[in-house]
């Protein structure tokens, strides 16, 4: 028997865990042809088959079931030696990192210069998108760290909280401000808030049918950035971050205005999978949240 491969090892887990080499590539950043010699050489080297080739996709065979187990062992070493052994500037890896535009606006750029000084050769893949696909990415391995409006409900996944953002009424500067003239702004001008199926936008659509009646026109939008242009354009009013509409507020560009109620704070997460177990990806969470209680205290 040939001694083992780490490489080979990861990419036999991969396809265990995504149950095929097409996604196995994808997450490890390589060909199919590459993953297939990795596990067909794994598999010569051990002399047994490890899958059943279906139609349906990759099956474990008695001894790839067995494999399984030390294989996870072995992986769970190897990361422990790389949180005792290694040196922090020697650890050479890529995260991948998916953040929602609020964050991103705010403090990823402080986060991500955080991580290089801790890791100066982590390579660092940034991925900015809506908490829902941003959820779907974590889950299917895309995303090794996810700052989203969590926590995800998922018994795989971690979740370390983070400091909410505060969220006011905006509408265009020279708007009459009174809670009577906030009351009118919502039945009369359209409501952009955050993309559909987002939890801000499903609890905005209750609290207005609620609050204001059901004939309210909302308006979703995928880009934080838009929905402030559109507010400062007249045309709409928002529920949107306090921090972020501070700046545009002082230059009489918006202005905040109280019809007697607002949404909820929005509650974020960083979240990562469990298993694989990884101290970076766990140090890099850990850090996210010291970076983004740091910026909220001096913001």
């Amino acid at each position: 028997m040939r001694a083992l491969n780490l490489d080979q090892i990861r990419a036999f887990l991969m396809v265990c865990r995504l149950g095929g080499v097409q996604k196995a590539a994808q997450n490890l950043h390589l060909t199919q042809p590459a993953v297939t010699t990795r596990i067909k050489k794994l598999e010569e080297g051990l002399g047994v088959a490890l899958f059943e080739r279906q139609a349906s996709g990759m099956k474990l065979t008695k001894r790839g079931e067995l494999l399984m187990q030390y294989a996870e062992q072995f992986e769970r070493l190897s990361d422990r030696v790389e949180k005792v052994v290694v040196a922090p500037d020697g650890i050479d890896r890529r995260l991948r990192v998916g953040a929602s535009e609020t964050i991103a606006q705010c403090w990823l750029p402080d986060f991500v210069s955080a991580l290089h000084a801790k890791y100066p050769r982590l390579e660092v893949d940034i991925n900015v998108d809506i908490s829902v696909n941003l959820r779907a990415g974590l889950l299917a391995r895309e995303i090794d760290l996810a700052m989203l409006l969590g926590p995800v409900s998922e018994y795989s996944v971690d979740n370390v909280v983070l400091p909410g953002f505060e969220l006011t009424w905006y509408s265009a500067y020279g708007i009459a401000q009174t809670q009577e003239g906030g009351n009118r702004l919502l039945r009369e001008k359209p409501v952009i808030t955050y993309a559909r199926n987002t939890r801000p936008w499903r609890e905005l659509k209750t609290l207005l049918f609620d609050q204001v009646g059901p004939d309210v026109s909302v308006f979703p939008s995928s880009s934080l950035s838009a929905c402030f242009r559109l507010v400062e354009a007249g045309l709409g009013v928002a529920a949107l971050p306090r921090v972020l509409g501070r700046s545009l507020v002082e230059e009489n560009r918006l202005q905040e205005f109280d019809p007697g109620w607002k949404p909820s704070d929005l509650s974020f997460t960083v979240s990562y999978l469990g298993d694989p177990h990884s101290h970076l990806v766990e140090a890099a969470a850990t850090l996210a949240r010291t970076v983004a209680e740091d910026w909220h205290l001096v913001n």
